[in-house]
């Protein structure tokens, strides 16, 4: 099989692979995960590997460290790392690359950090069994490398626990691991996936500075296909174990050749559309399972240009011209631009479209607030002798929802978001303020809720794995709401459930399965639909589509949409994905520490005038349109502590705007900003003049040609 880089290599790459499978042995036999997989990395380059999830990116990488388990073997071909074909060789070899020339960074922090040892004792380790360094010597390079991945206070974070870091934490501290060794290959699992849009644009900043001052080779896998485009030269498209396309990042995103590739695009909302003005397509159906791929092509029972040849004969990876690699019969002949969606579309823009009118609110908070209680491990803690301390998760936030609409709520992590929606469905007490649906106060604790509220607010959770018994079937899981409330009669239970599941797009043979048989993103639909069992009329939804790929998340996205349609559901949703709100939300206010910034129409929030926070986040979203132009802000340090917030505007510490204002913007430290009223709904919370706001830049621009 051709290298689909041989052509371009001028330097001897620091990663080789040629024809590579990758096969599990099972019972009666074996599966090929991985097919004949071949390309070139070389120094200072980042390939970027992406595709559903089972496409097998993450076997490609565990088979370049041989961490495929003891059932798991590279069966054809070779890998070859600085010259050296790593098939096949002894541990010890092997254990020497690792974490020296070799390192590897995962999705989830917590699996990589050894939670009974504290960071420093995990980060000195990596330095003396590879370099033999003395300790004084190792610790003063663990906290240099720590201030390069923007660590604050790293000498205090040398000396805590895993458990005692935030995510964002965690992930900067395997990253600085990582690198401890100036490794020649560094290969990245999803490592994004869980940040914020503000952590994750710093950590992709971070990993492309590394690559080009350190020189170092980067493999990168994710399904954010934004991502890639910001950190990545070139893109190799896995589906189904095989590479279906190769090409520039550019060429990728503008002119995609594979028909799989073209899906995966089409499923992305775009940063400025909305559900009135585009449409999500997902790709049907989903990646087959390894024992099950279909004879031809593995992708035409997917495919929307399948002919007759696509079913028997399997196509060649060759080249199309301006070194892109294609996998497909018909890839000269297919234009994207001349797309047409299948009949069956599901959602219709005209259906979605409520008004703002004079309908009284159907959820209203005012100037609610949410405390928790610090309890201190000192013995004046334990005596009740030191003054009670509070993290002050939600301060004073006032909204309101209209029937029929959907508010998004934005922000990093600690700003109050979930603390906001677990308050108004009544898993958490509220401190102060009131909160009222259907102008019924609702602010006291659950247990006063009458069951006729509790019934009309339902909520859709981000992990459906967390909130799903294992050993009830998904059928009793979607009934048991039914039959507490008593939505329908008893002995019309099944039917209502197999007619919910049926919205669900999801067949009557899904009712007696359990959890451990579904996919991710069937789990996420069984949520939602124990979400609806009630028919509530407000529905909170809190991440419900961050860990999903991206074909599954516009299916479940078109899906709420589909229930919003249908039963007028009101919604509240949180996501960090801000093309995601934009593209699903009417309405969005912004947080941060628990104080609102900024609301008002979704169109509002994403063109100027921005609050400078909003400015921040909307310019560290990752974006794959090659015609746009992004503005680079990037906050300073991390949010600080909810118990010891900062007086005046929560927001000074880390606003690049201050100086704008007299005296450095010594008012926001001393004074509470007023909330600015920019016209029809649209609020700022800033000390910022309107005129100054007004005057900001957009964040995106459109080249012209």
């Amino acid at each position: 099989m051709t290298n689909p880089t041989k052509t371009l290599r001028k330097n001897p790459p620091v990663l080789k692979l040629e024809n590579v499978s990758v096969a599990y042995k099972v019972r009666g036999g074996e599966v090929e995960a991985v097919q004949d997989v071949s390309f070139e990395i070389g120094r200072g380059e980042a390939i970027g590997i992406v595709g559903e999830s089972g496409c097998g990116k993450s076997t490609l990488a565990w088979a370049v460290v041989n961490f495929l388990g003891r059932n798991g073997y590279v069966k054809r071909g070779s890998i070859h790392f600085q010259g050296q074909n790593l098939v096949n060789q002894g541990r010890e070899s092997l254990q020497r690359l690792r974490g020296d020339k070799i390192a590897m960074v995962y999705q989830d922090p917590m699996k990589a950090l050894n939670p009974s040892m504290k960071i420093g004792e995990q980060m000195k380790e990596v330095l003396t069994v590879h370099q033999k360094m003395e300790e004084a010597e190792a610790i003063e390079r663990c906290v240099k490398m720590l201030q390069r991945v923007y660590m604050p206070d790293p000498m205090n974070v040398l000396k805590r626990y895993s458990h005692q870091l935030s995510g964002g934490q965690q992930q900067r501290v395997v990253i600085a691991m990582s690198l401890l060794n100036n490794p020649a290959l560094l290969i990245m699992d999803e490592p994004t996936t869980a940040l914020d849009v503000t952590v994750e644009a710093t950590v992709l900043d971070l990993i492309d500075e590394l690559r080009r001052e350190l020189d170092t080779a980067i493999m990168y896998i994710s399904h954010n296909l934004g991502v890639v485009s910001r950190v990545c030269s070139r893109v190799a498209v896995m589906y189904a174990g095989k590479l279906v396309e190769w090409a520039e990042v550019e060429n990728i995103f503008r002119s995609p050749k594979h028909p799989y590739t073209q899906g995966l695009i089409r499923a992305i909302p775009k940063l400025g559309e909305d559900k009135l003005g585009s449409q999500l397509y997902p790709i049907p159906g989903r990646v087959p399972a390894p024992n099950r791929r279909p004879d031809g092509c593995v992708f035409h029972p997917r495919c929307d240009y399948v002919q007759g040849i696509c079913r028997d004969k399997k196509p060649a990876l060759r080249d199309v011209g301006d070194g892109i690699m294609v996998r497909c019969h018909f890839a000269e002949l297919i234009d994207p631009s001349e797309w047409e969606p299948p009949d069956a579309v599901e959602i219709k823009p005209e259906g979605l479209k409520s008004e703002i009118g004079n309908d009284a609110a159907l959820l209203n908070a005012v100037n609610l607030k949410t405390y928790y209680q610090v309890q201190g491990s000192s013995l004046k803690d334990l005596l009740g002798l030191n003054p009670k301390r509070y993290v002050r998760a939600v301060e004073d936030a006032s909204l309101e929802v209209v029937p029929g609409r959907t508010l998004g709520i934005v922000g990093e992590s600690g700003c109050g978001k979930s603390t906001l929606i677990k308050t108004i469905i009544g898993l958490e007490q509220s401190t102060a303020g009131s909160i009222k649906f259907k102008g019924l106060d609702i602010s006291s604790s659950l247990a006063d809720r009458s069951e006729a509220v509790m019934k009309e607010i339902q909520m859709v959770f981000q992990n459906p794995d967390s909130t799903m018994n294992p050993a009830y079937t998904v059928g009793q899981q979607i009934a048991r709401p039914m039959i507490k409330f008593g939505v329908v009669p008893k002995n019309e239970v099944r039917q209502a459930v197999i007619n919910l599941l049926g919205n669900m797009r999801m067949g009557e043979n899904y009712y007696d399965r359990l959890p451990n048989q579904l996919s991710g993103g069937e789990k996420q639909r069984v949520g939602i639909a124990r979400a609806l069992a009630t028919y509530p009329d407000l529905v909170l939804c809190d991440e419900p589509v961050s860990a999903l790929d991206v074909s599954v998340q516009a299916a479940i996205l078109n899906l709420l949409l589909k229930v919003q349609r249908k039963y007028g559901t009101t919604m509240l949703f949180i996501a960090h994905d801000l093309s995601v709100v934009r593209y699903f939300c009417d309405e969005i206010i912004v947080m941060y520490l628990g104080q609102m910034m900024e609301k008002g129409q979704a169109e509002q929030i994403y063109a100027p005038p921005y609050h400078p926070y909003t400015e921040a986040l909307l310019s560290a979203v990752p974006v794959i349109d090659p015609g746009s132009h992004q503005k680079r802000i990037r906050l300073e340090g991390n949010v600080p502590s909810a118990i010891n917030p900062p007086s005046g505007c929560r927001f000074h510490t880390r606003c690049p705007r201050r100086k704008l204002l007299p005296n450095g913007g010594k008012i926001c430290e001393e004074q509470l900003p007023p909330w600015q009223d920019m016209g029809d709904g649209h609020q700022i919370f800033c000390h910022l003049p309107e005129e100054t706001l007004c005057a900001f830049e957009p964040v995106f621009t459109v080249k012209e040609g």
